[in-house]
């Protein structure tokens, strides 16, 4: 993982826009894509789980690790130009139960989950604070 990951940068960001939610919780947030930058894909490489399957590319965690840089730049221009579209999620079949059922599951692409965290590190500020914690209330 390179060592120039600002993580003050991006939690700094993600503590102003809960700030935001909390303090202006009828405020409609119209646009959050200026503040995905390269710490935050970053970032988001750094939280998605490695050990997954490979969706229909191909492409395990440690073959996009190797060309991360250029990986990761290639996903914020395509994001931020609109040209990003999520490739076909492949499918599989795992047993269910007791075994003589199965049920589908999605898997998609590395970059795909990559990008799909950074949209949920934008959004769980928002959310933590309209849908207050129940931890200890079970």
């Amino acid at each position: 993982m390179p060592s120039n990951l600002n993580y003050e940068d991006v939690y700094t960001k993600r503590r102003r826009i809960a700030r935001l939610a909390e303090q202006s919780p009828e405020l409609g947030f119209t646009s959050l894509n200026h503040l995905i930058d390269i710490d935050w894909l970053r970032e988001a490489f750094r939280l998605t789980r490695k050990s997954g399957t490979p969706g229909v590319d191909g492409q395990s965690a440690q073959k996009y690790e190797a060309n991360l840089e250029e990986s990761l730049q290639g996903l914020l221009q395509r994001a931020k130009s609109g040209l990003y579209r999520a490739p076909p999620v492949l499918r599989k079949h795992i047993p269910k139960g007791s075994g003589s059922e199965t049920r589908p599951i999605g898997i998609p692409t590395f970059e795909d989950k990559i990008l799909q965290r950074a949209i949920v590190m934008l959004l769980e500020p928002i959310y933590e604070q309209d849908f207050p914690s129940t931890a200890g209330l079970f």
